[in-house]
């Protein structure tokens, strides 16, 4: 909408512009073209003004150049005619005698954004690279990159290559990492820059004349040079020490990616620089911007898979504050499990147990979880403090403890007395799913131990017709069945009256396959389903021998230093290990999914409008409750390409895939409405050419996926 009187404010300033009086007090002159700027931020198209402010360009104030380049680039696009003349006092200020203007203009100059304008520029952007002034050759050389995208389909012209190859050599450092920046994007089809020996070494020798992002710039580069023989390798190293411990963060951070791709055979080495950089990484963890902190803390988090012990004794600086983000506290809980040992435990679950507390939910139960995970190593020190949380009696605190108490029960038998007397005092009814579902299987699995239990169970069974997950579902009727085996007098009708519910009223197939399997197993013998429900048993008095085993380093140095390790709350490769094949049953067992040749959205789109239905129906599996790009990293090791996905709280959930099966391009659309359940998810498929195994095996790989995924979340 334009603004009042824009019409009348266009009209004064035309005539200030044009007056002879104003144009010659240089103070005047410069206040009506910054009134214009002004006016232009603020939304008002000043584009009548285009001549006048072309004219008022020739001047020698440079304040005032810097505003009018500011608005030709603006409007030239809207004005291609008028522009021509912006062209012209751009290429004769790239000729006058102050470097600072022939900068300038060149710069503006390689802005435009005009049909044909790469025949203006060409001229004083190659005459820029050989400047005497530094500034001018800085400007030059990010202009060859410009011309270039100016026109992605025109060859590269050679000899502008060799001339910015020959200005790796020059004497301004700046210079030389801007013509490593702009040969990397001149030549990307063709794999970037080349990184030979002497380049290398020149590089490596001039580092310290460069400011802290040209030297993490140039250190990133150098990753792509293979040393030839070992004395080159710790001649390179030793240049690099010096860096390992700047105070720079990304100078530091990628001196180690880069040690830690060089010593990749030799472990020794790799070992002391993670040592030596152990400094700028917890002076990052401790960064006054959010951002920074949060990427320090996973890596930092990441490393701990490997070198535990060299952190363990700062684990103090891990504690969470209350004015710290969400985020940045769950990473630091993971971090502060990692470090547990016999000297801080007590310290640490003193710190988790304040944080169970929290008014944020997630970060309430997270904490609980990470009691938990102590309590794999600590379980008397942690049952105390998960048993008198049930004192709270808050619904989200109690079902967290509830599903801790189940993972404890099956990693720690020696827990088991203690988890059935606190599950048996419990007097609150629990609404939440997960929780549900944690306190019917220890009901059901250890139900001889909770005198409670039958009558428990009774009443999720009475209520069953108003519950809507089918994984709670799942589970009541397995925990039921596992009861009736230890105590059948109290459990037979209502287990009968469960079967009979699930078998004739249920509309959920995968419940009722459950039943029937049940109903058919009973028919066979108690003793028959004692053997298959009951499983091997194990040994109350032993626990767990031993934590996590402490990984390569090399299984995550190549994603050191980059976005990979900051996607969700974990590292997506600690999911690749975790995401189970297709099924090796049926004709799908030899599918095998491919991501190229890759999909543009436009193609997308294109397709999808042009193909017919060949699948509409439900998908029921778990939900993994993380962020979209968690769920997009994890769908990509299996070959599924998330294309487009709504924002993480929107409802309902929508998300398109793509991905290629034994010659078949599959499209899919995965929809999450709330008015679904929380499990069930509607898939939309659509594929050419038509197979119907094709589609049944990328259905399968897809909720394989996302049951590894949701296992791996909570």
């Amino acid at each position: 909408m334009p603004y009042l009187g824009s019409e009348e404010t266009l009209k004064e300033l035309k005539r200030a512009l044009s007056n002879p009086s104003i144009q010659a007090d240089r103070l005047r002159y410069r206040n009506v073209v910054l009134r214009v700027i002004r006016l232009m931020t603020q939304g008002l198209d000043v584009s009548p003004l285009f001549m006048e402010m072309v004219k008022a360009s020739a001047s020698v104030d440079m304040v005032q150049k810097k505003l009018l380049y500011l608005y030709m680039c603006t409007y030239a696009p809207l004005k291609p005619d008028l522009a021509l003349l912006a062209i012209n006092t751009l290429r004769k200020d790239c000729a006058d005698s102050n470097p600072m203007v022939r900068g300038l203009a060149l710069r503006n100059m390689c802005n435009l954004r005009m049909p044909g304008i790469t025949e203006y520029i060409q001229q004083p952007v190659l005459a820029g690279l050989r400047d005497k002034a530094s500034y001018v050759r800085r400007v030059a050389v990010l202009g060859c990159a410009k011309m270039q995208n100016l026109q992605p389909e025109a060859e590269i012209d050679g000899a502008v290559v060799n001339e910015l190859y020959g200005l790796l050599r020059d004497p301004d450092p700046v210079v030389m990492v801007n013509c490593l920046r702009a040969l990397e994007e001149m030549l990307k089809a063709e794999g970037g820059v080349v990184i030979n020996k002497p380049i290398a070494h020149h590089l490596l020798n001039r580092l310290k004349e460069l400011d802290s992002w040209g030297q993490s710039d140039t250190l990133t580069f150098l990753l792509r040079y293979e040393p030839r023989d070992e004395a080159e390798l710790f001649d390179i190293l030793n240049l690099l020490d010096g860096h390992l411990q700047s105070s720079h963060g990304a100078v530091a951070t990628a001196t180690l990616r880069l040690f830690l791709r060089l010593a990749a055979a030799h472990p020794a080495v790799q070992a002391d620089a993670l040592s030596r950089a152990q400094g700028p990484l917890l002076a990052m963890c401790a960064s006054a911007s959010r951002e920074l902190r949060f990427a320090a803390l996973c890596h930092v988090r990441r490393l701990l898979r490997s070198v535990a012990t060299q952190y363990a004794a700062h684990y103090k600086r891990f504690f969470c504050s209350y004015s710290e983000p969400g985020y940045i506290r769950l990473c630091k809980m993971d971090i502060l499990v990692e470090l547990v040992n016999d000297e801080n435990v007590a310290l640490v679950l003193e710190e988790l147990r304040a944080y169970c507390t929290d008014v944020l939910p997630e970060l309430a139960q997270a904490a609980i979880f990470a009691i938990g995970r102590i309590g794999q190593m600590y379980s008397e020190r942690c049952l105390g403090i998960l048993v008198s949380l049930l004192g709270l009696r808050q619904e989200h605190i109690t079902s967290a403890v509830l599903q801790t108490f189940r993972d404890l029960v099956w990693l720690c038998p020696q827990c088991t007395t203690a988890v059935c007397r606190a599950v048996a005092s419990l007097e609150d009814s629990i609404q939440d799913s997960e929780g549900k579902q944690a306190l019917i299987w220890l009901l059901g699995a250890h139900g001889d131990k909770i005198s409670s239990a039958p009558y428990v169970l009774e009443d999720y069974i009475d209520s069953l017709k108003a519950e809507l997950s089918s994984l709670v579902k799942l589970e009541l009727l397995t925990a039921t069945v596992r009861l009736f085996l230890s105590r059948p007098a109290e459990t037979q009708d209502m287990m009968g009256r469960l079967l009979h519910y699930c078998i004739e009223e249920e509309g959920d197939m995968c419940v009722r396959d459950r039943a029937l399997l049940y109903y058919s197993l009973l028919l066979c013998g108690v003793e028959d389903i004692r053997r298959i429900l009951g499983g091997p048993t194990t040994d109350a008095s032993l626990g767990v021998i031993a934590g996590h085993s402490e990984e390569p380093v090399d299984s995550w140095a190549p994603h050191f230093n980059t976005l990979e390790l900051l996607l969700a709350r974990g590292c997506v490769h600690m999911l690749a290990g975790r995401l189970p094949a297709p099924p090796s049953d049926g004709p799908h067992s030899s599918l095998s999914l491919s991501l190229e040749p890759a999909l543009s959205p436009e193609s997308f789109e294109r397709h999808w409008l042009e193909l017919d239905v060949s699948h509409v129906g439900p998908v029921t599996c778990p939900w993994p409750h993380c962020l979209p790009e968690a769920l997009q990293a994890a769908l990509q090791l299996v070959q599924i390409q998330v294309l487009a996905f709504s924002r993480p709280q929107s409802l309902p959930w929508k998300a398109y895939l793509y991905s290629h099966g034994d010659g078949t391009l599959i499209l899919a659309e995965v929809l999450r409405d709330s008015t679904q359940g929380a499990d069930h998810l509607q898939l939309t498929m659509k594929q050419v050419p038509r197979d119907k195994h094709v589609l049944q095996g990328f259905v399968a790989v897809l909720k394989s996926a996302l049951q590894a995924l949701s296992r791996d979340t909570s």
